[in-house]
């Protein structure tokens, strides 16, 4: 397990699982910023590039050594705070390495 210490309420705990949080907008929902980078890009002469989607990346440390708690706890974040269900779409992947 990644052992970490953080602080919470100036008590020290340990973060036992690291989730990696994928946030994309869904495919059928248009890009601006994607388009914009794109052109960028090609302008810069990247002209191999075929498209460009934007998203967000965003990674939570977990006091948990429970693979299936912490899952769970992660995709209600996603759900209900992480993102939009309406336009995007979401994925995760829990890090139980030991360093």
């Amino acid at each position: 397990m990644k052992v970490r210490q953080t602080l919470r309420n100036g008590r020290c705990l340990r973060t036992l699982i690291s989730a990696k949080i994928f946030v994309t907008l869904k495919p059928t929902v248009n890009d601006p910023q994607g388009i914009t980078v794109q052109n960028g890009l090609h302008s810069l002469g990247f002209d191999m590039v075929d498209s460009v989607r934007f998203g967000k990346y965003i990674e939570v440390n977990l006091s948990t050594n429970n693979a299936d708690e912490a899952s769970a706890q992660v995709e209600e974040m996603c759900k209900k705070l992480l993102s939009n269900p309406i336009i995007e779409q979401y994925s995760f992947e829990l890090d139980t390495s030991s360093d």
